[in-house]
């Protein structure tokens, strides 16, 4: 058996694993392309931000975990993630396996399929076949490559032309063990009219040297409207890499709600083109640097489509010797007339050896268009902390305020409260 160089596993490896989950033979073959070209493609080239040191290959990827009959039997740190609501419509997944699966009644009816991306594939194989990997290209980087080769789990959400889903699905993924890997695909398909939100959070236990890969895809159709939330709370063992990427078309909607709150290092590109006539997009995104750790957060909006608008939203916090990233990018194209982009990154900095860069970027090809952008990287305001002090708070507690204050215009926005409640601990955990 020939080893592929630097990789832990080989193709053999990635077709018994194939075949034992009866995947379809496209998806193999897609696999197989997909390590080729990790061997040939190089790392993303990211602004600021260097990780060919990173973790990036040094992983099993076929880790399986025992599935449970019941959400009571989950972890209790899976467990800390949901609420009674949840359990109804709720996916969890471990490492490579699928360990809790739970979709109403109700929601079937209705024609909405909300499964495991593995179960996808055997079951709405043409379906999932039809949408798989267009807007994110198993080609475009050595990451995509090698998620594209070793994808372990997933979702496959599937909504149906003018069917509103009122509830929240909630998906938690779990990585744990020794060079353990998390590399689900998250493939989201709305049609026409439709309406879903979808939430996910990614948690770790115990473990050295793993690694998460993940690719989400959208597909928001015309006059649909599709929200993602998504909290990382991953620990220093972790380092995560997600590239998530939606196209919207004629008055369709897309909203991204995301917490970085991960331990360690992280790299995350979230795109949105805009394709269609009066199609929007918002993006919302908090994150805290923290002890050493490096973050490179990318928020980019294409616009396409006439009269179609964006608003982005990023604001971090920095401690310690942290170093953070933030890159927003909003580029319209010729012919997007009557386009409206605008966005603002915002950085608190608590510690004098923390890093924090706002790098706002306007790439316009078009004349008759409304684009800006704002962006600060600042310290306390000492009149903001006077004020509170002169009320008979502490400083400590004054300065927590202030930090919450900052941070929750995005935190009230989750749509789950008991993961927007966890999202607020982190914010605590992580702030100390």
């Amino acid at each position: 058996m020939s080893v592929d160089v630097q990789l832990r596993f080989d193709s053999e490896a990635i077709t018994e694993y194939s075949k034992a989950n009866q995947e379809p033979a496209w998806f193999l073959e897609k696999r197989l392309a997909g390590l080729k070209a990790a061997g040939e493609l190089q790392l993303p080239a990211l602004e600021k931000t260097k990780i060919d040191k990173w973790n990036t290959t040094e992983f099993d990827p076929f880790q399986t975990a025992a599935p449970v009959a019941s959400a009571s039997e989950l972890s209790e740190l899976v467990k800390a993630q949901i609420d009674a609501d949840s359990v109804k419509n709720l996916l969890v997944q471990k490492n490579a396996s699928s360990v809790f699966e739970a979709v109403s009644d109700e929601l079937k009816s209705k024609g909405v399929i909300f499964t495991t991306f593995a179960k996808a594939l055997v079951e709405h194989g043409d379906l999932v076949q039809k949408h798989l990997l267009n807007v994110v290209a198993y080609d475009e980087h050595k990451l995509t490559a090698l998620h594209t080769a070793v994808v372990n789990g997933g979702v496959f959400l599937y909504v149906p032309k003018n069917v509103e889903v009122e509830v929240p699905l909630q998906v938690v993924f779990e990585v744990a063990g020794d060079h353990a890997l998390l590399s689900p695909h998250v493939l989201i398909v709305a049609e026409a009219n439709s309406k879903v939100t979808y939430v996910d959070t990614f948690v770790s236990g115990e473990g050295k040297n793993m690694v998460a890969n993940s690719i989400v895809e959208v597909y928001v159709g015309a006059g649909a409207s599709v929200q993602v939330a998504s909290v990382r709370s991953l620990s220093t063992d972790v380092h995560d890499y997600s590239f998530r990427r939606a196209t919207v078309d004629r008055d369709g909607k897309m909203e991204w709600i995301l917490g970085e709150m991960n331990d360690g290092n992280t790299v995350a590109n979230n795109t949105t083109i805009l394709k269609g006539t009066g199609s929007i997009a918002e993006t919302k995104s908090i994150s805290v640097g923290t002890g050493t750790q490096r973050q490179n957060l990318t928020s980019q909006v294409q616009h396409i489509g006439t009269h179609s608008e964006s608003d982005m939203v990023s604001k971090a916090v920095m401690t310690g010797e942290a170093v953070s990233i933030l890159n927003g990018i909003t580029k319209i194209e010729k012919g997007a007339e009557k386009a409206n982009g605008v966005q603002a990154e915002n950085i608190l900095m608590l510690s004098e050896k923390s890093r924090g860069d706002a790098n706002p970027i306007l790439l316009i090809d078009e004349d008759d268009v409304k684009a800006g952008h704002a962006a600060s990287v600042g310290r306390f305001s000492e009149e903001s902390l006077y004020y509170l002090m002169s009320r008979g708070i502490t400083r400590q507690n004054a300065e927590r305020l202030i930090i919450l204050g900052f941070l929750d215009p995005v935190v009230a926005e989750i749509p789950v409260e008991e993961v927007r409640n966890r999202l607020r601990q982190a914010l605590e955990r992580k702030l100390g």
